[in-house]
């Protein structure tokens, strides 16, 4: 890491969805960065491999990838969610800064001891909240800090899907170890969205559902939450929503703004594309409105930007700027969570404490 002119060369841990059409393109994508090995043992995720990324090798187990921790700058965790903690592990325990898909792990105290391991070996730990830099997010990000909405009193967010079938897999298992349902898949992004807006939450309050049949796990969940600041956060996931309504309307006492769709970002990895010249560009038509019943307008979306958060790990380990998402700020998202999950199941809203319910500046 220390010669600038070699690029960081990463080992990416899974091939699945989150390894062949997130990390590896964007990995691929970013200057100072070279995609070396991938760990999988399908036969046809090797092929996939081979002509996505010919000049990256295929390897068939994390200790085969940890065999020479010399040879690598950096390890993505892009496998199961069980697989996060016990590979993020190993990875710092052979010295190597780790950058992991969300959740970081299935509870808040595996997120502190990671944190601790991470801190206490002066190593990057990071966790992908790729939506961050989803151009609607940016917008509303950008119209709060130009005061364009005036005091925000309320945000609203919604993933939704319309899957009224079972796709089957660990993501929707029910043993406690896969992180599995909606408020940890979901969930995980719109909490860090949350909180990344507007900082600490005292109160949680949440419903969870399993709709469809066979459902072992929520498809279907509500989470309110009071911010220290007075703010509260209504966040939507949903897979039986024939509907969608807006991704994100946010009201303040100037003026509110409401976007409906999805980012283009998604879209375009899995349909092959890569980033460049007008990457993340939201068309004209798919703009928010911003104002109030009166003087409503369109107003222009900023560019999603995916590829920002491996740049800002790449500047992270190599000039030591901050890393693009805290482990800090992972433990808030994930103590967030667990209160959801309990307040689902109480029936009440939970409290959390200052020291729980707070992100690390």
């Amino acid at each position: 890491m220390s010669d600038p002119t070699r690029p960081l060369q990463v080992g990416l841990v899974g091939y699945g969805l989150a390894g062949s059409v997130f990390h590896a393109p964007l990995i691929a994508s970013t200057p100072g960065l070279r995609l070396r090995s991938v760990v999988t043992s399908d036969p046809e995720r090797r092929s996939q491999l081979a002509r996505e990324h010919p000049d990256a090798r295929a390897v068939g187990s994390v200790d085969e990838l940890l065999a020479d921790p010399a040879e690598l700058g950096l390890v993505v965790v892009a496998s199961p969610n069980r697989s996060h903690v016990p590979v993020a592990r190993a990875a710092l325990e052979a010295g190597l800064p780790v950058v992991v898909d969300k959740p970081l792990s299935a509870t808040a105290a595996e997120a502190r001891d990671l944190a601790a391991l991470a801190a206490d070996r002066g190593l990057l730990l990071t966790v992908f909240q790729n939506r961050r830099w989803d151009g609607d997010f940016r917008t509303v990000k950008q119209l709060i800090a130009d005061g364009a909405l005036g005091t925000v009193h309320r945000f609203e967010s919604r993933f939704e899907r319309w899957r009224p079938a079972l796709k089957g897999g660990w993501r929707e298992s029910s043993d406690p170890v896969e992180a599995g349902g909606l408020l940890y898949d979901l969930g995980s992004h719109l909490v860090d969205q949350a909180l990344d807006l507007f900082g600490p939450v005292e109160t949680v309050y949440a419903e969870t559902d399993a709709r469809r049949a066979g459902a072992a796990v929520d498809d279907d969940a509500f989470v309110a939450l009071t911010h220290v600041s007075g703010v509260r956060s209504h966040l939507w996931m949903s897979a039986v929503a024939g509907q969608f309504g807006p991704r994100l309307r946010v009201l303040g006492d100037r003026g509110a703004y409401t976007v409906y769709g999805l980012d283009p970002q998604e879209a375009a990895l899995r349909s092959g594309q890569r980033p460049g010249p007008g990457w993340g560009a939201t068309p004209e038509s798919d703009w928010g409105l911003l104002g109030t019943p009166e003087d409503a307008r369109r107003h222009p979306s900023l560019p999603g930007d995916y590829p920002a958060f491996y740049a800002a790990v790449a500047a992270a380990l190599r000039g030591g700027a901050p890393a693009p998402v805290t482990a800090d700020e992972a433990v808030a998202a994930l103590t967030v969570l667990e209160a959801a999950r309990r307040s689902a199941a109480e029936g009440r809203a939970v409290s959390l404490a200052p020291a729980e319910g707070t992100v690390a500046a």
